[in-house]
């Protein structure tokens, strides 16, 4: 089964065809990070109008490199929540318009499962797939959960952040140490002693500055003091009042200290997910397999705390096109029916599983 992916939730314009769920054809991604970098993040607007000059190219092009015609296409898969409206909108109008040209089954794909479905897909490093039961840590810019899952397309919600989620809080960090957009990439070089421009200083020592872990109960998390707690920090290892701007401590710390800091922040934020992470598994000692899956994901810290879990190649780790055909191709394996491309609806705020 050949499924053309769509995917554009955010600042990705992607697509890209995959054959029963892994074996990867083709995966085209147009970032729009350089656009954003300038700002510290994404501008809706910008991010929607982008995406509509890149939609129609970036497919035609997964279909050139995977060698397809729409002949060979048994299926479209797009995104269709959650996401920015304006976003959501061009890819889902772009599935819809060519599953009725082409009379192709349309498949909606939840944001969030993709990035689990991620770890299906064929990877140089890791062949073998996870086997249920499993919990699946999905950890990105805009999301935090711990989902929890007995066989494929059934999820269920065990933990998730009561505020930021876990990307967010690294692009917070980033803003205040002067490292640039997006957070998560530049915290974890800065950590290693590599600063924006090429400059190197010597790696941070992730115990230089002690960092309280929010205690909240259950499976959910909370970033936002941690955060917080970093800009306090910041102010007190510069004598600063906490009156000072948070935009200008960076014009007052030594590339030694956003090292520090970076490594830091970024242990501390990995100790969280390990700790709910093991609650969860006391909870569920069933459990056979560990997934990650969202952007953070990405970190090579993480990745080296948690050897025996799953994850992502790193390139898909981030939105991909590949991961939303790999979801919709479980989807139908489980018996899920296409949905009417005339009736299609985007939802930027929903659960998984719920539409």
């Amino acid at each position: 089964m050949i499924i053309l992916g769509i995917e554009t939730s955010c600042d990705e314009t992607a697509a890209a065809v995959v054959r029963d769920g892994r074996e990867i054809l083709s995966n085209v991604v147009v970032s729009q990070i350089d656009i954003f970098a300038e700002y510290g993040g994404v501008i809706p607007e910008v991010a929607a109008r982008s995406h509509l000059e890149a939609i129609l190219p970036v497919i035609d092009k997964a279909l050139a490199d995977a060698s397809c015609s729409w002949d060979d296409i048994d299926a479209i898969a797009v995104t269709h929540a959650p996401g920015l409206l304006g976003s959501l909108l061009i890819g889902t109008l772009a599935a819809r318009t060519l599953a009725i040209l082409h009379e192709k089954p349309l498949y909606a794909v939840h944001h969030l499962k993709s990035h689990v479905y991620a770890n299906w897909l064929k990877s140089d490093v890791q062949d073998a797939v996870p086997t249920f039961p499993l919990i699946a840590m999905v950890i990105s810019g805009g999301h935090t959960q711990i989902l929890y899952m007995t066989r494929h397309n059934e999820f269920q919600i065990i933990g998730t952040t009561r505020d930021d989620a876990i990307g967010e809080c690294f692009d917070k960090v980033a803003k205040i140490l002067g490292l640039p957009y997006p957070g998560g990439p530049a915290i974890a070089k800065a950590a290693m002693g590599e600063m924006p421009d090429g400059v190197r200083v010597t790696a941070g020592n992730p115990d230089k500055y002690h960092l309280p872990r929010p205690q909240v109960d259950g499976l959910d998390f909370s970033f936002s003091g941690l955060k917080t707690a970093v800009l306090r920090a910041v102010q007190k290892e510069l004598q600063l009042p906490i009156s000072h701007p948070s935009h200008d401590l960076k014009n007052h710390l030594s590339l030694e200290q956003v090292a520090d800091f970076a490594a830091s922040f970024q242990k501390t934020a990995v100790m969280i997910l390990a700790e709910k992470l093991k609650k969860a598994l006391q909870m569920h000692p069933e459990v056979q397999s560990v997934v990650f899956a969202g952007g953070v994901s990405a970190n090579q810290a993480l990745r080296e705390g948690f050897p025996e879990a799953y994850f992502p190649e790193p390139r898909f780790s981030g939105d991909n096109g590949a991961m939303v055909a790999a979801a919709a191709y479980y989807e139908i394996i489980s018996g899920v029916l296409p949905t009417d491309p005339y009736a299609l609806n985007i939802y930027p705020r929903i659960e998984i599983g719920a539409a």
